[in-house]
């Protein structure tokens, strides 16, 4: 196209040429057609530089084309791996769901089973766990049968679960945790003065617990519900103050700023 454009240009102009020539001395016309070839010439630079700049423009948007494709091809991948990873992870909160579930289960069977007639019992003497009680059943298997009970929305048999490995294992790794649960069963239930009591055991009984934030600031939601907001900000800013960069500590400011 930018070719048959220059050939109508030097046509044009020949017949302009040509045209001069027949009416106008030979001087002038030798002028008219040096203006004419003058501006034959710049016509054909602009040309030129308009079909380089079509086709730059058009290298340009094959680029970006092949850009944006690759770039979507990445988010393809990206969006196939997240999901796969999200379906790894489903697979196993499911499996943790079920063995929890099947774990509380037996737990519970375990625990409706009448005690042994005097004659049933074995001669010997009986295995108690620390503080003289006689001995629960293992520590982790009651702790998850505990959890699971929680998870499961069925706060009276976690609350009883929990204490009864608080019972038994008084000063595990996980009874303050245990503790902890028994707050937020009760506050599952909408037991809130219950909660904060569970709550304000947990901050006597085991000072050094890494639940502490949570548990000051779920106690502060439930002096909230209680009525008792005064106190309930003490809570949240006491958690602000003492562990700012706390999860436990952003959930704080929210309550302080609603």
């Amino acid at each position: 196209m930018t070719l048959l454009r220059t050939r109508a240009v030097q046509v044009a102009a020949l017949m302009a040429i040509g045209t001069l020539g027949g009416a106008q001395p030979a001087h002038a016309a030798n002028k008219e057609l040096e203006r004419l070839q003058y501006q034959v010439a710049g016509l054909q630079a602009q040309l030129a530089t308009l079909q380089r700049a079509v086709e730059d423009s058009a290298r340009e948007v094959k680029r970006l084309n092949e850009a944006l494709a690759d770039q979507n091809a990445t988010l393809r991948r990206s969006a196939q791996e997240s999901r796969q990873a999200d379906d790894g992870i489903q697979s196993t909160l499911k499996e943790i769901a079920e063995r929890l579930s099947e774990i509380s289960d037996r737990m519970r069977a375990a625990r409706a089973q009448p005690a042994p007639a005097p004659s049933e019992v074995p001669a010997g003497p009986v295995a108690a766990a620390p503080g003289g009680s006689p001995a629960g059943p293992p520590p982790r298997e009651l702790y998850s049968a505990s959890y699971a009970d929680f998870a499961r929305g069925n706060y009276d048999l976690a609350i009883q679960g929990f204490q009864e490995y608080l019972k038994n294992y008084p000063d595990s790794e996980l009874s303050d945790n245990a503790q902890f649960w028994i707050g937020e069963s009760y506050y599952g239930k909408q037991k809130y003065a219950e909660a904060v009591a569970a709550w304000d055991a947990l901050l006597r009984e085991y000072p050094s617990s890494d639940k502490l934030p949570d548990a000051r600031v779920k106690k502060g939601m439930a002096l909230e519900r209680l009525g008792r907001r005064t106190q309930a900000l003490l809570e949240y800013r006491y958690v602000i103050d003492r562990y700012p960069n706390s999860p436990a500590a952003r959930l704080a400011r929210e309550k302080l700023n609603p």
